[in-house]
């Protein structure tokens, strides 16, 4: 073994141990030359039901060959990757459940093995951030690599934008739009690999990765279809052999100024809210502790919209491509970015990006000239959400920004869709889907629902407030993540007289979901609810408001010294 990787974990001692090891790997057809080298871990998410992840085996080719190259000996490892496209139907076991144990199988195989770096595979949803939780938990050398992005596929013209076909998707199941012509935009929705072309979960947590520093510059915005991710791979490969030569960790990079930066290209990008989850519980991973919503809310009116990609803008994921890509992005953003933080490069962010180009500011806008003046992202207070609710402000149409109506209550996504397709839903409501958050069940997204309202033509006439989540490519006055849940802090005995007291309402009315103001809830929240309806202001006789330009939910506004929420996964 060269000098240089003496210090290497896997080359401990002579001992039983490791001559065990070394048999059974010369077992496999290894030779003595080879296990004297530092092992690394190459951990793939690959698998064939993920449209995202179906191409990452091509990927983990060259990452291995980038490593051998640079004196390592690469090792593959597997790891769960789910497509929260693919399991609408019960979408409870994909955002926090997936990306919790996706961290702990990285975990068990990387320790237990005694792995010295690794190169992370992965583009979707909760595996992304899952591999960069695992990452800050290890603190070895790594690099992510992500899968690059889904060229949209063109339809009678134009590039076809899935969120809007979808849309029509819905709009065919309630009959109001043609069945055939629904049936050929399905077919030609998606591209066959790489993470959907516009700004939902996927591409949002690959942006952060890259704003962190854990990804190679212009990972991002590279295609999954083009020679530059397979370059990337094989840079990747030899990079995190520098890291381990220059004993550069991960904790070394996802420093507090770091998850800074990715918290404010969260908002210059109109990122998904599922960050709000996500971001939090990196930091926590890398040691790091803080007000997480803080730092957003504080973003949300400091960090301008520089990227008006859909779902709250025009352009889709290949446009930023063609205007200089997330290199482009990123140097327009240097000015209100920590540009000194450390990169797996081994450089600087600001060198990183200090020789790209925007080639089309009309799709990157500049500082000067942004898509809008404040984030997309905003921290809403209220008697409803005392310690915060979460809304992307960028999605939401111009009629939506006020909003007043009677509030209709739902404990269960079933309950609000069985509402819906019996016609109790006719627009001009705030519909409140309640014990969805993380510790009620798993953090579940309303996205199906969302977009059964959307084909129904009522998307845009109703406001939707939940404590659980919603897709990245959510559109519309929809405000999640609201804190505390309904069902947080409570005890057993506390959770069965709450169900009692709501069953004997809904049969004393006769009816599945219950019409009431603001006052009502609130009232019903704090005389039932397991955690005394949280620390929020008292109610009101109105009914439910939202006030996006005053930045505040439910009529009123957070008491002096509001706690910040902060979600924990279970």
């Amino acid at each position: 073994m060269e000098d240089k990787f003496c210090s290497c974990r896997s080359n401990w001692s002579y001992g039983l141990a490791r001559e065990c090891r070394r048999g059974l790997v010369r077992g496999m057809g290894y030779t003595e030359q080879e296990f004297d080298r530092p092992i690394v871990a190459v951990v793939n998410s690959w698998n064939e039901y993920n449209p995202g992840h179906v191409h990452l085996r091509a990927l983990s080719q060259r990452v291995k060959q980038g490593i051998r190259e640079a004196g390592g000996l690469p090792f593959e490892m597997m790891t769960t990757g789910i497509c929260d496209g693919m399991v609408l139907r019960d979408p409870k076991y994909v955002e926090l459940p997936s990306r919790n144990l996706i961290a702990d199988e990285v975990e068990l195989t990387v320790e237990s093995n005694m792995f010295d770096a690794m190169v992370l595979l992965s583009t979707c949803d909760s595996i992304v951030p899952g591999h960069l939780m695992a990452a800050a938990r290890l603190d070895i050398p790594a690099v992510v690599v992500t899968g690059g992005y889904m060229p949209m596929p063109y339809l009678d013209g134009s590039s076809a934008n899935y969120i809007e076909l979808t849309d029509h998707v819905g709009k065919a199941l309630d009959g109001s739009y043609d069945r055939a012509r629904a049936e050929r935009e399905v077919a030609a929705m998606y591209g066959p690999c790489g993470a959907c072309g516009v700004m939902t979960t996927a591409n949002s947590m690959c942006l952060a990765a890259e704003a962190l520093g854990m990804s190679l510059p212009g990972n991002t915005t590279a295609s999954a279809h083009s020679s530059e991710l397979l370059q990337i791979a094989y840079r990747a490969g030899r990079q995190v052999m520098e890291l381990l030569k220059c004993g550069i960790t991960a904790r070394k990079i996802i420093t507090r100024d770091a998850v800074e930066n990715a918290i404010r290209e969260t908002m210059a990008t109109a990122g998904s809210t599922n960050l709000l989850l996500h971001l939090p519980a990196i930091a926590t991973e890398a040691g790091l502790d803080g007000q997480w919503w803080k730092l957003f809310d504080e973003a949300s009116r400091k960090v301008p919209l520089l990227v008006a990609s859909s779902p709250s803008g025009p352009w889709h994921f290949q446009d930023i491509d063609r205007a200089g890509g997330s290199r482009a992005l990123f140097a327009e953003l240097m000015p209100l970015l920590h540009g000194d933080v450390l990169t797996v490069t081994g450089k600087t962010l600001r060198e990183n990006y200090a020789d790209a180009v925007n080639f089309d500011p009309r799709v990157i806008t500049t500082l000067k000239n942004p898509a809008a003046a404040n984030g997309a992202l905003f921290v809403l207070y209220g008697s409803l959400a005392p310690e915060g609710g979460i809304v992307k402000e960028a999605a939401v149409p111009e009629s939506m920004r006020r909003f007043s109506g009677p509030a209709l209550v739902f404990d269960t996504l079933d309950q609000a869709l069985d509402a819906l397709h019996a016609g109790k839903i006719r627009g001009g409501e705030a519909l409140i889907l309640r014990y969805l958050g993380p510790r009620a069940r798993f953090g579940t997204t309303a996205y199906p629902f969302q977009k059964e309202l959307k084909g129904m033509g009522l998307a845009d006439r109703v406001a939707i407030i939940t404590d659980g989540r919603f897709s990245g490519g959510t559109r519309g006055a929809c405000i999640g993540h609201v804190s505390p849940e309904a069902c947080r802090s409570a005890t057993s005995r506390r959770k069965r007289r709450w169900a009692v007291r709501w069953r004997w309402w809904r049969r004393a009315t006769g009816s599945s979901s219950i019409w009431m103001s603001a006052a009502s809830i609130w009232r019903w929240r704090r005389k039932f609810s397991p955690n005394g309806g949280g620390t929020g202001a008292g109610g009101s006789t109105e009914p439910v408001t939202i006030n996006f330009c005053g930045s505040f939910l439910a009529m009123s506004v957070p008491p002096p010294g509001v706690r910040y929420g902060r979600y924990e996964p279970l």
